[in-house]
């Protein structure tokens, strides 16, 4: 039996390895002890259990009287064999207490996209799975399930993941990554869905605008695990100072200061990549930046990714950049209906403004996008942004107008 003692920071990992017995208990009990008081702050205690092979009474006694000691405990990577007794005997209803992960492959499965965060992938007819970037830590991962959750019980048709797996190197990346399994019988993404149907095009525009109208009719209560879409929008233009002189920052930043508040549940990337369409109903995905705010916010988030992407379009919307833009605007057009021509015409106006923030913003979702792309978005910018900003700061002062029922 060997106890191992990781720390980083304030965070604190426990690895067992062996048959946790009585033989061995009071030794380990003694170490864990022992190293944990030199401690001076713990903010969460991880047990490391991929190696256990065994555990006793005694061995559970050590976990209870941790999980008692220290609010935000958990056992993970536990084996099927040690899981069984953790279960039995109670132990996962008591403690945060996660199963080792399966390792898959997606070597040889079809791409069905990409996004700033990760890849999608079919694993066979009844499954997709959600490949994160190299970097992506758990608690990351763990954030998209919270929120995917969070989201459904609001009333989302959200895809839930039952599985998280670690997915093991492939041609198209470097090093095992974490991945996220869902279960999608038959569906397809509303860009694909659309290739193929283009005939349905404006059905498919009208689901688009209900899938955003749910959304944004739903009042996100006051302190559950949704967080700020303008907290989350400030952090964004914060990274990417490295990319930006800071007089950009604070363009990008007056935007930010001018959208109203609100508590209306946003996704920030229902580009056609991220709704499924499963029989006649869209079912989002890529949950990793649900939050509450306007959904000015919202729809300017979209159509960065629907009118005005950097880069592939086709690559990373799955559609021609012409059927994409007949998508999205007949999708305003649904998203809209009833109001005057020219209210209409200061909500496309404002949408479009706060697209620039998405346009140069979503380079924080990553630090290793390609230099000529990063090259790419510093060059628009001047283009979008600086030339234009007299304009913008005028858009700006309707925000105000954009008052929700």
């Amino acid at each position: 039996m060997t106890t191992t003692i990781l720390t980083d920071g304030n965070k604190v990992t426990i690895a067992l390895a062996g048959h946790l017995n009585t033989a061995t208990s009071t030794e380990a009990s003694a170490k864990i002890n022992r190293e944990l008081e030199k401690i001076d702050t713990i903010a969460s205690l991880t047990c490391d259990a991929s190696h256990l092979e065994y555990i006793s009474s005694s061995g559970l006694r050590i976990l209870l009287s941790l999980a008692k000691r220290y609010k935000d405990f958990r056992v993970t990577g536990v084996q099927p064999q040690v899981y069984e007794v953790l279960e039995t005997t109670g132990f996962t209803k008591i403690m945060v207490v996660e199963r080792a992960m399966r390792q898959l492959s997606v070597e040889g499965c079809r791409l069905i996209g990409i996004g700033g965060v990760g890849k999608v992938y079919r694993l066979d007819g009844d499954t997709i799975i959600k490949v994160f970037r190299e970097g992506t830590t758990m608690d990351e991962v763990r954030r998209e399930i919270t929120l995917s959750k969070e989201a459904f019980v609001l009333g989302m048709p959200t895809a839930i993941s039952f599985d998280i797996v670690r997915v093991a190197p492939s041609s198209g990346q470097q090093t095992e990554c974490y991945g996220l399994v869902f279960e999608l019988l038959k569906a397809k993404t509303l860009s694909t869905y659309i290739k193929q149907h283009p005939d349905q095009l404006d059905d498919c525009a009208k689901k688009y605008a209900e899938l955003f109208l749910g959304l944004h009719h739903i009042e996100v209560p006051e302190g559950g695990d949704v967080p700020s879409a303008i907290a989350h929008e400030r952090q964004q233009i914060e990274h990417i100072r490295r990319y930006f002189p800071d007089e950009c920052i604070d363009m990008l930043l007056y935007i930010i200061d001018h959208i109203p508040s609100a508590n209306r549940l946003l996704h920030l990337d229902l580009q056609t990549k991220n709704a499924m369409m499963q029989g006649d109903e869209l079912m989002l995905i890529d949950m990793g930046e649900v939050s509450y705010g306007h959904p000015l916010l919202d729809l300017g988030h979209a159509y960065s990714a629907m009118v005005s992407l950097i880069g592939d379009y086709e690559k990373i919307i799955g559609l021609p950049r012409e059927l994409g833009l007949r998508l999205w605007n007949r999708a305003m057009d649904y998203y809209f209906e009833g109001l005057p021509e020219e209210t209409l015409k200061e909500r496309k106006a404002q949408i479009e403004v706060v697209s620039s923030i998405r346009n140069f913003s979503w380079l924080s979702l990553s630090d290793s996008f390609p230099e000529p792309l990063i090259q790419e978005c510093k060059a628009v910018f001047d283009e979008r942004v600086t030339q234009r900003f007299d304009y913008i700061k005028d858009v700006c002062k309707t925000f105000s107008h954009w008052t929700l029922a």
